[in-house]
């Protein structure tokens, strides 16, 4: 993996990824990713490729979103389910007129790649994993960096993400104004030998710098806006998130998982909920990522019950100590809850880290789904 960005300035590892988590001061990162003038090198993700007269076809047939009339350089969002609607894969996916581009985050090639090539049969299809040759870098619209990018004439690909809106066939069930009303993130596909002059580009004086994937996190979890890689887990389903606005396209047909995807949001109701929490860091310590999630003067009780756990943590540049978090539905939407600092999946018989209080912001309702009011029939 090129270590171009790793040898700028202050660049910070995050873990063993190979990119930055930040380049020392990740609060400005933030502000100036924000504004659309800095870029963010995901070159740790995976793309694989589908090629072939039957691409769209073939991925539509498998995968939650409308697929197949997507124009060359018009992207979008689909979810990989299993047979019980659970989130194997989320693709991010733009098609050049010749490939469908599948983005994926990290640790997600290989599989995707293995399922896919698997499924081939004899249509006109190919698969590649081309994690090796290309890499993605984002920016937001609005600055100096998306102009910056494209001006190099170097990407092969664009995506555009639709999180901004509910894309035609999908739903939302977050209630009023969404905060990603204005979001607007784009990823370009580079070859992998380029991202020497985007990091030379970032460098430059007058120039878009480079953020760190701490800027990427803490404005995605303001925005409410789910991956793969940091929030899902083995049990999720696509409700849990409100990833119906953009990834699922409830009147499309028949696919893997479709049918726990229209059960649910027809008749029933997703068992968890997201929720934004607003944390308290006034003890100087916040929870990390897989804390358990306990109601308000339990998380000291060994007997307690955990309600949720968290799945992102973030120091947001304007809300300060923030999360995202999965919580049972039956969790009152005005519940305080509470956590511990510390160790991930930390219970409440542990002594490490001190309790910090957790209040939610809504995201998906405990009300969420049950869209057809069937009547029920008297008893005699």
């Amino acid at each position: 993996m090129t270590p171009s960005f790793l040898a700028l300035p202050g660049a910070v590892e995050s873990g063993s990824l190979g990119v930055a988590a930040h380049y020392g001061s990740p609060l400005v990162e933030q502000r100036a990713l924000e504004s659309g003038d800095a870029v963010v090198d995901l070159s740790h993700r995976g793309v694989v490729t589908v090629s072939g007269e039957d691409r769209l076809t073939w991925l539509n047939s498998m995968t939650s979103q409308q697929l197949t009339g997507l124009r060359p350089g018009e992207g979008a969002e689909t979810l990989l389910l299993d047979a019980n609607g659970r989130i194997e894969q989320a693709i991010r996916l733009v098609d050049d007129g010749t490939r469908a581009w599948l983005l994926v985050d990290e640790g997600s090639a290989e599989p995707l790649f293995a399922f896919l090539h698997r499924m081939r049969f004899a249509l006109r299809v190919e698969v590649e994993d081309a994690s090796a040759e290309y890499a993605t870098v984002l920016a937001f619209a609005g600055g100096s960096a998306l102009p910056a990018l494209q001006g190099l004439g170097l990407a092969v690909a664009e995506w555009r993400d639709p999180w901004a809106d509910v894309v035609p066939g999908g739903v939302q069930y977050a209630r009023g104004e969404h905060p990603a009303a204005g979001w607007s993130a784009h990823q370009l596909v580079f070859p992998r030998a380029a991202l020497p002059a985007i990091a030379d580009l970032a460098a430059s004086d007058g120039a878009p710098f480079a953020a760190g994937l701490t800027a990427l996190d803490a404005l995605e979890v303001r925005a409410w806006r789910p991956s793969r890689h940091g929030d899902v887990d083995e049990r999720s389903i696509p409700h849990e998130f409100d990833w119906l606005r953009t990834a699922v396209h409830l009147t499309k047909g028949c696919y893997r998982g479709q049918e726990t995807v229209a059960k649910v949001h027809n008749l029933g109701h997703p068992p968890r909920r997201l929720v934004m929490l607003h944390l308290d860091g006034s003890g100087g310590e916040l929870p990390v990522p897989g804390a358990l999630l306990y109601r308000a003067g339990q998380a000291a009780d060994p007997d307690a019950r955990p309600v949720g756990r968290i799945a992102r943590v973030a120091l947001h540049h304007e809300w300060g100590g923030i999360a995202l978090a999965l919580v049972k539905r039956a969790v009152p939407e005005d519940a305080a809850l509470e956590a511990r600092a510390g160790e991930a999946g930390a219970d409440a018989s542990s002594t490490a880290g001190e309790i910090v209080a957790c209040a939610q912001e809504v995201v998906v309702p405990s009300d969420a789904g049950s869209a057809r009011d069937i009547p029920r029939l008297k008893r005699l």
